[in-house]
């Protein structure tokens, strides 16, 4: 699958449900990790070991000879104050006054609260993602395909003061009222790498993943009467770079505890000209707990570093995460989660889904995540492992 094909399904995801206010966590579409809270530094298995921690690639069963993870997908969406309904409320008011050849002092006031409503918002964020991943554990290195892809879209409005009730007067207002729509998509190909190793009688194991990224940005200002989130990529630039994961795993008993840094050479894309904005792709670095059992899990993820993303707007996040999951004899797993944003950009989210695995060969698993009003969140993946 290229690319470019990633971020455009990436994209149908999530403006396919935009419109029912779904919320995710975050950018790696998982199921069982969305549904254990977003954990996964120590926890993922080998094969979305690359997406979280490439040294989780080297902890593999013996029996484990090839796995693939067919296309997983998920969305983030989150609009608090309720936009996107009031914009096409909005639009519709906007389009029956138009229509009108006298219009009313109620159509006027109608179009007044609309506005008002709109006035002082949050920000709408849409976030969508899909992966693919084709591993190899094998002992000497365990080796690990990939490809991964996620757009993230933030509108926010600038609604023009109320200065009459006139039908000039509100004219003008909502002919200068407008809705600014940045949008960053981002993908990747690569191969990682991981090799366990027994020093001073620790068991450890340390990953590495080098890859290609496509960075592309999008920008589009519009008046709320025209307003479209499919509008996103009316300008578009796009930059490649080569980039690098590591990882690295202690592992006591059940016990483990993992350390990612992703993307350690930072990216920077600029906006189209014309539009003043950047989108930062900074270093990330994560610690991971984790209890695994044959019956249960109990995970923990801390992010050492925030994420700045998109520059000019106050969208800085970085979580805590807890998880569990409870496995009836490798045939099904109910888990649960909680993250925390310590930066309060994103409320709290409590995450929750099962998996169903027959066999041990075939693996559908699903989660979803709610995080007060018009947050709530929803992904799911294929996976068969042999």
């Amino acid at each position: 699958m290229e690319m470019k094909q990633l971020n455009k399904m990436a994209l149908a995801v999530g403006f396919a449900c935009a419109s029912m206010s779904v919320q995710a966590a975050n950018h790696v579409a998982d199921g069982r990790g969305n549904a254990m809270g977003n954990t996964g530094v120590a926890s993922a298995d080998y094969l979305v070991a690359p997406f979280y921690n490439p040294a989780l690639g080297a902890n593999f069963r013996e029996h484990d000879d090839f796995g693939l993870l067919i296309p997983a997908v998920g969305v983030n969406a989150r609009d608090t104050d309720e936009s996107l309904a009031t914009l096409d409320d909005l639009q519709d008011a906007i389009e029956s006054y138009e229509d009108t050849t006298i219009p009313t002092q109620g159509q006027i006031d109608e179009l007044n609260g609309y506005l008002d409503d709109l006035d002082g918002n949050a920000p709408l964020a849409v976030t969508a993602g899909a992966g693919i991943a084709v591993a190899l554990p094998i002992k000497a290195v365990s080796t690990n395909l990939f490809t991964r892809g996620y757009v993230e879209v933030i509108a926010t409005q600038d609604i023009a003061p109320n200065t009459g009730n006139s039908a000039i007067d509100v004219e003008a207002r909502y002919q200068n009222s407008t809705v600014e729509m940045a949008a960053f998509g981002y993908a990747e190909v690569g191969i990682s790498f991981a090799k366990e190793f027994v020093i001073q009688d620790e068991r450890v194991s340390f990953g590495i993943s080098p890859k290609y990224q496509e960075l592309t940005t999008y920008s589009a200002s519009s008046t709320v009467e025209d307003f479209d989130l499919d509008d996103y990529d009316e300008s578009e630039m796009s930059e490649t770079a080569f980039n690098l994961d590591l990882g690295a795993v202690w592992y006591r008993d059940n016990f483990r505890v993992g350390l990612a840094i992703k993307d350690i050479f930072s990216q920077e894309v600029k906006f189209a000209e014309g539009n003043t904005g950047v989108y930062e792709l900074n270093t990330q670095a994560t610690l991971g707990f984790a209890y695994a059992h044959e019956y249960f899990t109990l995970a923990a993820d801390a992010d050492l570093t925030s994420q700045e993303r998109f520059q000019n707007v106050d969208d800085d996040t970085q979580f805590l995460r807890f998880g569990i999951e409870g496995n009836a004899w490798g045939w099904a797993q109910l888990r649960a989660g909680y993250e925390i944003d310590i930066e309060d950009t994103l409320d709290n989210s409590l995450t929750a889904g099962i998996g169903i695995s027959p066999w041990d060969v075939v693996s559908l698993d699903l989660a979803g995540s709610y995080a007060g009003d018009n947050q709530f969140g929803a992904s799911g993946n294929l996976a068969f492992t042999f």
